[in-house]
């Protein structure tokens, strides 16, 4: 079987094995994820690229830490935590993930009020409000993998979800 064939976690544990070649196919898959995800969180281009380069760093580096689950969710809980610990040895530059602001791809909504306008609905919530609806809307990512990521259940996943949709709404309704 082709390697770009082959699942996720086939290839991850090909790595985790040592066959690092094969990294490229998953980085091929899932940089581009990675990248927008950081972005979208960060508002900053170049950290994005930096972190991203970081979150494939970690892959490699703790390939052996792999044990056979959802390859996605590590891969986010990576990135996640990559982010997080940038912004604690960074304090100087930012005061917290909560101060930076969200920034949402012109090219997802084509009304460029509408886009105005949600993007500062958006930054007006809590970073782990953010963070659920960009990973669960913009990133479909399932509930159940959300959960492993966020080190959380299923069920709080999806009420944190709808209750930062509800807030969202909120907010964005507000200013209009």
């Amino acid at each position: 079987m082709l390697l770009k064939e082959q699942t996720d976690e086939k290839l991850m544990g090909e790595v985790a094995l040592g066959n690092l070649d094969v990294l490229k196919v998953l980085f091929e898959r899932h940089h581009i994820h990675i990248f927008n995800f950081l972005y979208k969180m960060c508002g900053d281009r170049m950290l994005s690229e930096d972190l991203t380069q970081d979150v494939f760093y970690k892959v490699i580096k703790y390939r052996s830490s792999y044990k056979n689950g959802k390859f996605v969710s590590w891969l986010f809980t990576i990135a996640r935590n990559s982010l997080k610990t940038h912004f604690t040895r960074n304090k100087e530059v930012h005061n917290d993930i909560d101060a930076v602001s969200y920034q949402l791809a012109a090219e997802q909504i084509e009304n460029k009020e509408d886009y105005s306008h949600l993007q500062k609905a958006l930054n007006r919530l809590e970073a782990s409000d953010r963070e659920a609806i960009v990973l669960h809307k913009f990133h479909e990512i399932k509930y159940v993998e959300l959960a492993e990521i966020l080190n959380s259940t299923p069920g709080a996943v999806k009420t944190k979800v709808s209750r930062a949709l509800k807030k969202l709404k909120t907010i964005y309704l507000q200013n209009i």
